[in-house]
């Protein structure tokens, strides 16, 4: 059986190199065109050297919609306007498409507005889009045409969550999510906020009551959730500390690990220990690291997870999620073993 042919439209920011860096080493996908119209004409490893040994001849180019039709499946990491035009003029005419920007991940298409401040043009889609998150929709990406690519943050914060919320071992209401983010999370794109200067030797909030990714959050763990995120002086990476009161009968740190141990018994991608997760220890991998404890003093639970915000929070669940839909092995080009040091 030939390798599925893949366009990745945005292959010069961020999540368009990372999934260069992954379908590098992927044995069923190969990579026949890439778009970075600010950067058309440029050879990929000129632009990105760690990339050379894969692709010494790979040019970017710019967006010519002819050189999509009949592919297998395109990535779109473009911003969440530009996916909402481009989504409807490829469904139907590639195999598949994962969005990587928030156009087609709330249900409610009112939403959009409020806290992205565009309508969406295209709610007819909105259902027919397959939240690309394998470990909560596995059997709907089975032959998916469209994934939309989770948020970081609601990758982080669903999977330590989403479990316990469903087995009723911590309440619905007053969950906190305080999560940090490496700078690679806030784009290419210059901006004074996260130039070195600004970054370096600093830890702030941001986006306080008004995170745009807050209502992914409660559609997908099913709770009241109080977002505050952070951006920390490091590259890459997502810490989430996550509270909630525990439900009556849930009273032990077993309690609450032996419900995220079933839940993720069979998950390639999950790992749950008493460990205390760390950024690092995720660094490259599509992998979440997640542990919990109770806290009886004060009556609350604690959840913690860390990922690498660019793999498994954006491009490695996007390959995963395409490898699902595409009937290929899930863990195909994805790797579970972090870098260290």
């Amino acid at each position: 059986m030939s390798n599925k042919r893949a366009a990745i439209l945005g292959a010069t920011g961020y999540t368009g190199v990372e999934l260069l860096r992954l379908l590098a080493g992927h044995p069923d996908i190969d990579v026949v065109y890439a778009t970075g119209d600010s950067q058309a004409g440029q050879r990929i490893a000129s632009l990105y050297p760690n990339l050379a040994a894969a692709y010494p001849a790979l040019v970017a180019e710019e967006h010519d919609a002819s050189r999509l039709a009949g592919l297998d499946v395109v990535f779109l990491c473009t911003p969440h306007e530009s996916s909402l035009e481009l989504v409807p003029e490829l469904v139907g005419k590639v195999g598949l498409v994962v969005d990587l920007s928030a156009a087609f991940r709330l249900t409610d298409a009112s939403q959009y507005p409020t806290w992205y401040g565009f309508t969406h043009t295209h709610p007819e889609l909105l259902s027919s889009a397959v939240y690309g998150l394998p470990e909560v929709y596995r059997s709907q990406l089975a032959g998916a045409k469209l994934i939309a690519t989770p948020g970081c943050y609601v990758t982080a914060a669903t999977l330590a969550l989403r479990p316990l919320v469903s087995a009723g071992s911590i309440e619905q209401k007053g969950i906190i999510v305080d999560a940090a983010s490496g700078v690679s999370g806030a784009g290419k794109a210059l901006k004074a906020s996260s130039m070195f200067c600004a970054v370096d030797e600093d830890f702030t909030a941001y986006g306080l009551v008004s995170h745009r990714h807050t209502p992914e959050m409660q559609q997908l763990i099913g709770g009241e959730i109080l977002f505050t995120p952070h951006l920390a002086p490091m590259n890459r990476g997502i810490l989430a500390t996550c509270y909630a009161r525990p439900s009556s009968g849930v009273a032990t740190t077993d309690d609450l690990l032996g419900v995220l141990q079933a839940a993720y018994a069979n998950e390639p991608f999950v790992v749950v220990s008493e460990a205390i997760p760390s950024t690092k220890a995720t660094l490259g991998t599509n992998t979440v690291h997640i542990t919990a404890r109770i806290d009886a003093r004060t009556g609350h639970a604690i959840v913690i997870s860390a990922l690498d915000n660019l793999t498994k929070g954006a491009s490695g669940g996007a390959v995963q999620a395409a490898n699902v839909a595409l009937g290929l092995a899930e863990t195909a080009g994805l790797a579970s073993v972090g870098v260290w040091p």
